[in-house]
């Protein structure tokens, strides 16, 4: 009886060695020009697997860059017909952060963190969004803290329009400036070369008098 266990035994190890197990390996390569990106997998055993699909999960995609620890799926058991099915690489992926955040990143350090606190954290060079209508709702503010702000097109606001640094206009096509409804002035002083209302520049009219035309305003 002990010399059929043995036997039972000795045959399923020999079974369960020709199975190729999940194992380790370093990308060498990557292209993702096919529906399935297929790489080249060095194993950590010394073998060299010249096609492996990478599976990634629905909506997500990336290109690891070359020396991206991976684990290998052999399906049946096979090498040949290994699917790569986790990546890492430790010199890139973004450390300290807590429990519970989330970060997407690349090997260039730009990344979205989703932080405690629900905070979502942008770090990049150049941000760039293109769509038909974009839309954010603010329920206490907005911020931008920049030198510099450009719209290529109009500038609608539909509340009201502060200048707390001062304010500059200049260019356009027809009048550089208009305005519906009063305009009021509060303090300081209006400073212009000439101002035209109703077609009479102020700045040099005359008046018609029995002695003829008067001369022009006289600044007091």
């Amino acid at each position: 009886m002990a010399n059929l266990t043995d036997l039972i035994d000795k045959r399923i190890r020999r079974a369960l060695g020709g199975i190729r197990l999940a194992y380790r390996g370093v990308l060498n390569r990557v292209s993702s020009q096919s529906g399935v990106q297929m790489t080249q997998v060095s194993g950590l055993a010394g073998e060299n697997n010249p096609e492996v699909e990478f599976f990634q999960h629905f909506g997500f995609t990336s290109v690891p860059p070359k020396g991206t620890m991976v684990v290998v799926l052999p399906m049946g058991g096979t090498t040949s017909h290994g699917i790569v099915v986790a990546t890492e690489h430790s010199g890139f992926r973004p450390v300290g952060l807590e429990s519970g955040e989330v970060a997407l990143y690349n090997d260039e350090g730009a990344m979205i963190v989703i932080r405690k606190g629900k905070i979502i954290e942008h770090i990049c060079d150049e941000y760039r969004v293109k769509c038909k209508r974009y839309h954010v709702e603010a329920e206490e503010r907005g911020t931008f803290d920049t030198p510099e702000l450009t719209a290529t097109q109009q500038v609608i606001a539909e509340g009201k329009f502060s200048g707390n640094g001062g304010m500059a206009i200049k260019g356009g096509d027809g009048a550089t400036a208009s305005f519906e409804g009063n305009v009021e002035h509060k303090d300081g002083t209006i400073s212009s070369p000439d101002v035209e209302i109703n077609g009479v520049k102020q700045g040099t009219h005359k008046h018609n008098t029995p002695s003829g035309l008067s001369d022009g305003p006289i600044s007091g």
